[in-house]
């Protein structure tokens, strides 16, 4: 591969008259962002999909915007609470910014809901899936709900009634609660008329009918059963109304780095107060007469366009439990076996073969098992001395824990750096750590003010002729499974430099001293910045030059502005540039004199993309890089990352024809033009459908 020391200066701009830090080339990220939840919402209405893979993406749309109030628009308001306000990288304001978002989301999410109710609900039903609303539950069934919320609901639910000395409750951020309009006097004489009911969130939100007394799939919300049976819980009292609402709010922290001794100790303090953040957004259904509404908003101190009045459920995200109840595999994706490659499976010697030649995975259509594998071995192996691992998300019951418990166990040096700020997962990584200390590893909690974001391995295994490492390194999360979820490369290598390199980084997280050398690796927060802008200014300068150039990057997000104008150089120069960005994508293509050279495209399947894949052509001799790096400011400067070359010919090989299937894709690819709108590509008249991911499981799995 060409030495970095070689590659050229960014070319000067050939035409003065374009400022590319214009606030018109770029779309604002949180808007980005809302396109990017609006494609998935898309894919309840692709029949392509089986019916409950439909609906469960339009349970990922309602978790999505859950996140995305929670945190970005939490932000915004934040900014503009305390006088942070930064304007973005096109120009807008906070409060332009949150106008924008209501004003979208609003449209989402009565499409959403127009979906749900008009195509499939009713499709559902043409299964003999049905939803039963409480006038449709026959006199056998209404029984045995009545009993079910006799057994189940009456002994734990804790209704509130409003007064002088019983206060508004502090309501958990997206709970499921109820205001109930009441008429009459308690025992107490107390005349109130409002109470909250807030739903046990231990109950599931979807009860199964017997099939006694169904005719098919028959089930009961548990929002219908709360509020059939709401004269219950005020013995005496007449309900006037009952109206399920729900609550998001700022589920962000910050921790004061300046005061902060212990880490762990100041994010558990900070976990609990995440429940009862500032309130963000009200779902309300949408039949709660205006005073009941009016009250709600001026307790959470929110306005309507906060407001969200929804036609069913307020809380969608739980009907994943839908696909739990339903015994009809024909309405899923058909299952896979994910591949291995011939040389790995069942094998005991993975040492003897990464040490041979390098290994390239791609999860979910080749298994995660030989990462498993990869640890185990190395825990068990009595020559292997030490095992270094990076951790952001493994999940509860991690299969990877469970080796490096093993290992240290056994006597290994085990070092795992955690990071234990990885959003939603940081209780799990408090306990998680607390496991492997008491098994005798050391845990490190990675760099304060640095998320430790690098996916690395290393293990030191004494040989004959010395130690020798080896690593693995990966684009996603150590999650066996998210694995079966999600896109990411995982690489094994016995590669010398590589070994040095990972080593190097494990010293500058664990202990202290200046910056290393790395030789092969580049890394976040100190090189992989100016060596992304380098590579980028190497294939203008081949343009320039009348020499073959071409760049083509796939990852989750691009908004890192001088990552942006590098690329609108480079298309100014003439260079190729071809973008499968998922989520998040700042840059707009299309653009004459501009990004004109620059396509951009996002896939949205039955996988996640998340693999973050880097090719440069540089005159033809094709430099690819894996990377656990989206291209955007908090991982390009405010964590630690990694980028590693994939050097075997065959890799690269294999690497471009993957990627040339996501850019060949016409039927789950949408087109971004210079608006920022998207388009789903849809094979011409007489030509073959090809989707990327199909043709991924048909080389590389099991079907």
């Amino acid at each position: 591969m060409t030495k970095n020391k070689s590659i050229s200066t960014p070319p000067k701009d050939e035409n003065p008259d374009i400022d590319l830090t214009r606030h018109e080339y770029y779309f604002n990220r949180e808007l980005s962002h809302l396109q990017f939840n609006h494609r998935v919402l898309k894919q309840t209405i692709d029949e392509s999909h089986p019916l409950l893979n439909r609906m469960l993406f339009c349970c990922i749309f309602s978790s999505n915007m859950d996140e995305f109030f929670e945190i970005r628009v939490a932000g915004l308001k934040h900014q503009i609470k305390f006088g942070r306000e930064t304007i973005s990288s096109d120009g807008l304001t906070p409060v332009q910014t949150l106008e924008e978002i209501n004003q979208i989301a609003h449209k989402q999410v009565q499409e959403q809901y127009e979906i749900l109710n008009d195509v499939l609900l009713p499709a559902l039903a043409k299964e003999d899936i049905r939803f039963l609303r409480r006038s449709e539950w026959t006199e056998e069934q209404n029984d045995w709900l009545a009993d079910y919320f006799d057994r189940e609901i009456l002994p734990i639910i804790n209704p509130i009634g409003l007064d002088p000395s019983h206060p508004f409750p502090r309501l958990v951020n997206k709970s499921l609660n109820f205001i109930v309009e009441l008429d009459g006097k308690d025992a107490f004489g107390r005349e109130t008329g409002l109470a909250i009911v807030p739903a046990p969130r231990s109950l599931p939100r979807l009860i199964k009918l017997p099939s006694e007394m169904s005719q098919g799939d028959d089930i009961a919300f548990l929002s219908s059963i709360i509020h059939a049976h709401a004269s219950q819980l005020f013995p005496g009292m007449s309900v006037k109304g009952c109206y399920q609402f729900r609550l998001t709010r700022n589920a962000d922290f910050e921790l004061e780095q300046d005061d902060m001794v212990d880490l762990a100790s100041a994010l558990k303090g900070e976990l609990l107060s995440r429940r009862f953040g500032d309130a963000v957004r009200l779902e309300l259904a949408d039949n709660c007469p205006d005073h009941l509404v009016q009250f709600l908003l001026k307790e959470f101190n929110l306005t309507e366009s906060e407001l969200y009045q929804v036609r069913g459920p307020v809380n969608l995200s739980r009907l994943t439990e839908l696909a739990k109840h339903i015994d009809k595999p024909q309405l899923l994706h058909p299952s896979f076996a994910p591949g291995q490659p011939k040389k790995i499976k069942n094998t005991n010697q993975i040492f003897s073969l990464i040490k041979q030649k390098d290994i390239l995975l791609l999860h979910p259509f080749q298994s995660f098992t030989p990462v498993i594998d990869f640890l185990r071995q190395a825990a068990k192996d009595p020559d292997v001395i030490a095992i270094k691992q990076t951790l952001y998300r493994s999940g509860a019951d991690s299969e990877i824990v469970v080796a490096l418990v093993d290992a240290a166990r056994r006597g290994k040096e085990v070092t795992v750096v955690i990071e234990l700020r990885a959003r939603f997962d940081e209780a799990e990584n408090i306990e998680l750590a607390s496991r492997l200390q008491e098994a005798g590893a050391v845990v490190v909690y990675g760099v304060v003010g640095y998320k430790t974001h690098t996916k690395m391995i290393l293990i030191a295994r004494k040989e004959a002729s010395g130690f020798k490492n080896y690593v693995h390194l990966g684009t996603g999360n150590y999650h066996a499974t998210n694995a079966r979820l999600y896109t990411d490369y995982s690489f094994m290598s016995g590669d010398e430099a590589l070994g040095k390199d990972v080593h190097k980084i494990f010293q500058q997280l664990t202990g202290m001293g200046k910056v290393l050398k790395i030789k092969k690796l580049f890394h976040a927060p100190f090189t992989l910045h100016d060596k992304l802008l380098s590579l980028i200014a190497r294939e203008a300068n081949n343009a320039t030059t009348g020499k073959p150039s071409g760049i083509t990057l796939k990852v989750n997000a691009i908004s890192e502005p001088q990552i942006i104008r590098a690329l609108y150089l480079a298309s100014q120069s003439g260079v190729p540039i071809k973008l499968i960005v998922r989520g998040i994508c700042s840059l707009r293509p299309g653009m004459k004199g501009v990004s004109e050279n620059i396509e951009v495209r996002s896939i949205i399947g039955r996988f996640l993309e998340h693999s973050r894949v880097y090719w440069f052509h540089n005159v033809g001799k094709d430099e690819i890089y894996g990377a656990s790096a989206d291209l955007m400011s908090r991982n390009l400067l405010n964590r630690v990352e990694t980028c590693f070359p994939i050097e075997d010919i065959k890799l690269v090989e294999r690497v471009k024809q993957e990627l040339g299937y996501y850019l060949s894709d016409n039927c789950q690819s949408w087109e971004m033009d210079s608006q920022g709108d998207y388009k789903l590509n849809q094979p011409a008249v007489g030509e073959e459908r090809l989707s990327a991911q199909e043709q991924l499981l048909q080389d590389l799995a099991f079907i």
